[in-house]
C-alpha cells in the first residue's frame, strides 16, 4: 500500500487561492476515482474538486472556511501500489545502534499516517520579488496604512495574512497578533467564511478603491405601470409576466448607447478603461447564502419577455446554488433592487471593476402637483452610483436624466432612432 498526496488543483482564471466551502469526505472514508472530495469557493463561484485515484482518505487539509493556496496539500489517500508519497515510517531517519559505552538514545516511534497532522508551516522572510498571500481587501488596507505585508506574520492557511494579522501588527508590532489579544468578555465569535467572506472581500475592495458619487432622482412611473399591467393582462399566459426590471434594463441599454462610458470596466492597476459594446447587465440577487450577481448577457439583443425569462432563470439558479461560473461573471453594469422592502433612497456600492450601478427603490403613490391641483401618481426613486475617477458628475447627471425620461415616457423604449 502507498499514499497519494493530492494538491489543490489550479481552477483557472489566474486564481491564487480558494476557500474550502465544504467537505464531502472525512478521514477514514473510502473513495473511488472521480468522487467529489470537497467544494472550494473562489471570488466567482463554487467549484467541486474530484479525486483522481481510489482509496482510503487518511488526511484532509483544514476545515470549511479555511483558505488554501493553489498547489497546497489538500488530501492524502491510501492507495494500492506505491502512491506518490512514502509512509511516515518509511521517511523517518534511521537510528544508529548505540556503542557499548554510549547511553542508548530513546527515539519516539513515528506517528501512524492516519493520525498524523503536518506541523505548522513556519513563515520564512520573503524576498523583494515575492508576494505575500492575502485577500485584496487586506492588501488595500496595508497600502492605506503604509505597511509592507512581507513584514506581517500570517496565521491563516499557507501563512495567509488576515485582517486580524494586519490589525495586530499595526497595534502591537510584529511579535503580537490581534487574534491572540484578549477579547471582550461575553458574546459569540462567528467565523466569516464561504459566501459571506467573498461578499465581504468584494465590498471592501469596491469601497476601498472606488470613490463613489451617488445621484438620486424621482421618477413618475404611472404610465409605465399602466403599460406593464396592460401587457401582463394580454400576454402573461403565453409570454410570461413582466416586472419593472425588464423596463429598467431596456432603459439602461438605450442610455449606455448614448453614453458608452457607463457600460465599462476600469482596470485601475494598469489605468485602462474598457468600454464594452455588448451590454451584460448584472442583477444583484439575494440568496440564502448571501448576495450574488448573475449576469444577463447581451441585454441589447433581447425584448422585454426574453429579458424577463432570463432574469427569472438566473435568479432561480442563484437561489438554488446552481448558477455556473460564467453566469456569475462578466457584467458591464449592474442593477440592484430591494423590491417592496426598498427605501426612499439608497447608496449602492459599485460592482468592481464596473463604473456604474443603478439602484431601484420602492414605488409609492404620492400627491404630485400638476400645475393646478395635486394628483395621485406612482412614484419611484432611482439611486445611481458612479466611479468618480472616470465619470464626472455632469455625465452622471445626464445619464440619470436619460433614464428618467425613458421610464416616464415608456413609448420611447420601443422607438428605434
Amino acid at each position: 500500500m502507498g499514499v497519494y498526496s493530492m494538491a489543490l488543483p489550479d481552477i483557472g482564471e489566474g486564481i491564487a487561492e480558494a476557500e474550502l466551502d465544504e467537505w464531502s469526505v472525512k478521514v477514514g472514508d473510502i473513495v473511488a476515482e472521480d468522487d467529489v472530495l470537497c467544494a472550494v469557493m473562489t471570488d466567482k463561484a463554487v467549484v467541486e474538486v474530484p479525486t483522481p485515484v481510489s482509496g482510503k482518505v487518511v488526511w484532509v487539509a483544514g476545515e470549511a472556511g479555511d483558505t488554501l493556496a493553489i498547489g497546497a496539500p489538500l488530501v492524502r489517500i491510501e492507495v494500492k501500489g506505491d502512491g506518490n508519497l512514502a509512509k511516515a515510517a518509511d521517511v523517518a531517519p534511521p537510528v544508529a545502534a548505540p556503542k557499548p559505552s554510549e547511553t542508548p538514545v530513546v527515539v519516539d516511534a513515528p506517528t501512524p499516517l492516519a493520525a498524523h497532522t503536518p506541523p505548522p508551516v513556519v513563515k520564512q522572510p520573503l524576498g523583494a520579488g515575492e508576494k505575500p498571500l492575502a485577500a485584496p481587501s487586506v492588501r488595500q488596507a496595508a497600502q492605506d496604512a503604509g505597511i509592507d505585508l512581507r513584514l506581517v506574520q500570517g496565521t491563516g492557511p499557507a501563512n495567509r495574512i488576515t485582517h486580524e494579522d494586519l490589525e495586530g501588527y499595526i497595534a502591537h508590532g510584529p511579535s503580537v497578533n490581534e487574534s491572540t489579544a484578549k477579547r471582550a468578555e461575553g458574546g459569540t465569535d462567528i467565523k466569516v467564511k464561504g459566501m459571506r467572506r467573498m461578499i465581504a472581500d468584494k465590498m471592501a475592495l469596491s469601497k476601498a478603491r472606488i470613490p463613489h458619487i451617488t445621484v438620486v432622482e424621482e421618477i413618475d412611473v404611472t404610465d409605465l405601470e399602466t403599460l406593464r399591467t396592460q401587457l401582463n393582462t394580454s400576454h402573461a399566459q403565453d409570454k410570461g409576466k413582466l416586472t419593472i426590471l425588464p423596463f429598467v434594463m431596456a432603459a439602461i441599454v438605450k442610455g449606455v448607447a448614448e453614453q458608452p462610458g457607463m457600460n465599462a470596466t476600469y482596470d485601475d492597476e494598469v489605468g485602462i478603461i474598457h468600454q464594452s459594446h455588448p451590454v451584460h447587465i448584472g442583477i444583484a440577487a439575494q440568496t440564502p447564502n448571501g448576495l450574488t450577481v448573475p449576469v444577463v448577457r447581451h441585454a441589447e439583443a433581447a425584448n422585454l419577455w426574453a429579458t424577463a425569462a432570463e432574469v427569472a432563470r438566473l435568479s432561480a439558479a442563484a437561489r438554488e446554488g446552481k448558477a455556473k461560473r460564467d453566469e456569475l461573471s462578466g457584467s458591464t453594469i449592474t442593477i440592484t433592487s430591494l423590491g417592496p422592502l426598498g427605501a426612499i433612497a439608497t447608496t449602492p456600492i459599485i460592482n468592481h471593476p464596473e463604473v456604474a450601478i443603478v439602484g431601484v427603490n420602492k414605488m409609492a403613490i404620492r400627491p404630485m402637483w400638476d400645475g393646478s391641483a395635486f394628483q395621485p401618481r406612482k412614484m419611484m426613486n432611482i439611486s445611481c452610483s458612479f466611479d468618480h475617477r472616470v465619470i464626472d458628475g455632469w455625465d452622471a447627471a445626464v445619464f440619470v436624466q436619460r433614464l428618467k425620461t425613458l421610464l416616464e415616457t415608456p413609448a420611447l423604449l420601443f422607438i428605434e432612432v
